[in-house]
């Protein structure tokens, strides 16, 4: 996929400034935040037997905001720090941000306002939420939006700390899950928890693999990622560890009989393409492995993918 390029996207008219804002958010990987969504309402649904679907489809929005908004500031902040400035090793549209700032789509002060606006109808959604479901949902909600502007803005900057994985796991996996749970049951129970852990896993998952092109320039600008830190070869440790540890709740609640056999077929054959993205991420070259590296990046999103639709089914039923 092409980046995005002044003259095709700099054009006048509102429709045009509308498709900058959209392709600046990156919608194409919101569904990180919002399948966990899907997970935690079939979680939900199965506790309270029927399903609300305005409050899902307000749950869904909101998530879809805030993560949206969350996108477009970490662009603003690494632009800032100097890191998508210097990063030549990039794979777009996956690694290295949105690429609208350095390709002067939108300028730092743009992007900066659209992020900040999509946070504000992002608690605005939230608050009528609460309003209808009560102040768990502004808590989560809060949680959720301080860890995803903390991941990249100052003085936090969690990413730069080694803590990124951990604040997307917790932010875009346990969070929306729990959080969707609640919306349609008023409760939430240990098979709830186990499951938002498996998916927050896959969510760090997503963020680890990435990091790993991005590491020349992350380490010349002192953000100091799990990668960065680790190298190619303890990251791809990591990441195999990371994916047989999200494996663990699912085999928890199979011998609980919480949920049938037959749901750990596919997390377990998932460690197959698992394996095949640790071997890119520890043979990671920045010369010669971008086509290899980019089919890993894309094993992980499909088992972030699968892995949700098919717990989320296996849940509901």
């Amino acid at each position: 996929m092409a980046e995005p390029r002044q003259e095709i996207l700099n054009v006048a008219g509102p429709l045009a400034a509308i498709k900058r804002m959209l392709l600046a958010t990156r919608p194409a990987f919101l569904s990180a935040s919002v399948l966990p969504v899907l997970v935690g309402t079939a979680s939900g649904v199965n506790i309270s037997g029927e399903l609300d679907r305005t409050v899902f489809f307000l749950a869904l929005l909101a998530t879809a905001l805030a993560h949206a908004g969350v996108n477009v500031l970490n662009d603003v902040y690494d632009d800032a720090n100097g890191t998508d400035r210097i990063n030549q090793t990039h794979i777009f549209p996956f690694t290295g941000g949105s690429r609208f700032i350095q390709n002067e789509i939108l300028s730092a002060a743009a992007m900066a306002r659209l992020g900040w606006v999509l946070l504000v109808l992002a608690l605005v959604v939230g608050t009528w939420l609460t309003m209808l479901k009560g102040w768990p949902v502004a808590a989560l909600g809060g949680i959720g939006i301080a860890l995803g502007v903390a991941y990249s803005a100052p003085p936090l900057a969690l990413s730069g700390r080694g803590l990124g994985e951990a604040a997307v796991g917790i932010g875009f996996g346990i969070v929306p899950v729990m959080g969707a749970a609640w919306l349609q049951s008023g409760h939430w129970d240990v098979a709830t928890f186990a499951i938002s852990i498996t998916i927050g896993i896959w969510v760090a998952m997503i963020l680890l693999i990435n990091e790993v092109p991005d590491i020349t320039a992350d380490a010349r600008s002192n953000k100091r990622t799990l990668a960065v830190r680790l190298g190619p070869k303890k990251t791809a440790s990591l990441y195999l560890g990371l994916h047989m540890l999200a494996v663990g709740p699912v085999v928890a609640m199979v011998a609980s009989k919480i949920l049938a056999e037959v749901a750990l077929v596919l997390p377990v054959i998932m460690l197959i393409g698992a394996y095949r993205a640790a071997r890119a991420i520890e043979n990671y070259s920045p010369a010669q492995s971008q086509p290899q590296f980019t089919r890993a990046i894309k094993i992980t999103l499909t088992i972030h993918a699968l892995g949700c639709l098919w717990l989320g089914l296996w849940v509901l039923y």
